[in-house]
């Protein structure tokens, strides 16, 4: 792990987590129950994905619902008013897909956007992102980390899309400084599936970290 006296407060926050939570669903109407869950097994990294109904308000809950070690964010931010909207919720940090000029601005918390090359991923960090979000990862794979941190080893990367619970460990022994997971994680709990079933998930997961993090 990194050192983190470098960074925010939020960003360590969620290097110390290892895994960020990506709550997407129709509706947000299962996030409060579901982030209790990931909260109590040591995933207290949360992003509430703005694709979601509802997201908004659900942030705000959140916020509310959660003890102060939780930093609850904003994902899938694409326009400044989303992120104001996000802000104005409670949001802690936002996540983008993609590194877009428009969103090149000081929305007050740190704003981690996406990219795939090492071009993209370069300009992401000369804005000043503390974290760059590397999407889709399960394209390049955790080798694509290594060799990016031979030319550009201050890349401080979170890989998000298509991994699994099993590939955390790889990931942040590859490098990463944290991982999104979204579908293997949650699983159809935040569509009315088994709370008990995620928190198992949420434990491995949460185990993946500290052995991860133990072999380093």
């Amino acid at each position: 792990m990194s050192d983190l006296s470098v960074l925010d407060g939020t960003t360590a926050a969620i290097v110390r987590s290892g895994v960020v939570a990506v709550l997407r669903a129709p509706t947000a109407d299962s996030f409060a129950a579901v982030a209790d869950v990931l909260v109590r097994a040591g995933i207290t990294a949360i992003e509430v994905t703005l694709t979601s109904r509802g997201a908004v308000d659900a942030m705000a809950g959140l916020r509310r619902q959660l003890p102060p070690s939780a930093v609850i964010g904003a994902g899938t931010v694409l326009t400044p008013d989303q992120a104001k909207a996000a802000v104005d919720a409670g949001a802690s940090f936002l996540v983008s897909p993609v590194l877009d000029p428009l969103m090149a601005q000081d929305f007050g918390v740190p704003f981690y956007p996406g990219g795939l090359t090492p071009s993209e991923l370069h300009r992401a960090t000369q804005t000043g992102a503390p974290l760059v979000k590397l999407f889709p990862a399960a394209t390049v794979g955790p080798g694509y980390l290594k060799d990016l941190h031979g030319p550009l080893p201050g890349l401080r990367i979170m890989p998000t899309g298509g991994i699994g619970i099993d590939d955390i460990a790889t990931w942040l022994s590859a490098g990463a400084s944290a991982v999104g997971l979204g579908g293997p994680l949650l699983g159809d709990a935040a569509s009315g599936g088994s709370l008990t079933e995620l928190g198992v998930r949420a434990q491995r997961a949460a185990d993946a970290v500290a052995f991860a993090r133990s072999a380093a």
